[in-house]
């Protein structure tokens, strides 16, 4: 069989109806699309733990420790009990109203974040259910107390609660995500409707691109 171009038309050739069909051009389109936050298993799975496991310990801690015990009484690591106006690792103290309304907002981006980028893995989508979880977590507490519950007491360092610890290796971890380019997006392979189609028999030759054997 010779050789001939087989070049897009304004009809499908399959199309019974004789409608126009026009081809759909592919250059650039995303490999994965975006998707609802609230239908991504794995920031179901990360808010849902970080959040259970931070009311959890909050509650343990708040059951068995007055305001401002710690237990065991000395050591480098310890649980002590306080209530936190500020931010995370007592920063901003009094500013509870202002950090709620940054709490909101914050989780309004995560949610705009993750939506607008088409490309998902397990570390973009680990870290966002991470932030998530522990703003929601902090957030929680301000609503039901006023303060953030703190406990974990490690060193010099400021008291903070796994809600902090969450956030701090969330944001980390997206920073490196999107700092090493994984967060580029990706474009398809596919090839657009300018690229001709050389058929001969059963080789077959698309955008320049040598047949198989």
């Amino acid at each position: 069989m010779d050789k001939h171009l087989v070049r897009p038309t304004t009809k499908d050739p399959e199309n019974a109806s004789g409608h126009p069909w026009a081809p759909t051009p592919t250059s650039g389109i995303p490999k994965h699309r975006a998707m609802n936050w609230y239908r991504d298993p794995l920031l179901l799975i990360g808010l849902t733990l970080v959040l259970g496991l931070d009311q959890l310990t909050k509650w343990l801690i708040t059951s068995h420790l007055i305001l401002g015990q710690s237990f065991p009484v000395d050591g480098f690591f310890r649980f002590t009990y306080i209530q936190n106006s500020g931010s995370a690792f007592g920063l901003f103290q009094g500013h509870g109203t202002v950090l709620t309304i940054i709490s909101l907002v914050a989780m309004a981006l995560i949610i705009i974040l993750h939506s607008s980028t088409p490309i998902k893995s397990i570390a973009l989508s680990g870290s966002l259910g991470l932030i998530l979880g522990g703003t929601a977590g902090n957030l929680i507490d301000r609503f039901r107390l006023g303060s953030v519950v703190d406990f974990i007491d490690v060193g010099p360092w400021p008291i903070f609660n796994v809600a902090d610890s969450s956030i701090v290796v969330g944001m980390v971890i997206l920073m490196w995500y999107f700092s090493t380019g994984r967060g580029t997006t990706e474009e398809s392979s596919i090839p657009s409707s300018e690229h001709m189609v050389e058929a001969d028999g059963e080789n077959i030759k698309i955008a320049g691109k040598e047949p198989r054997p």
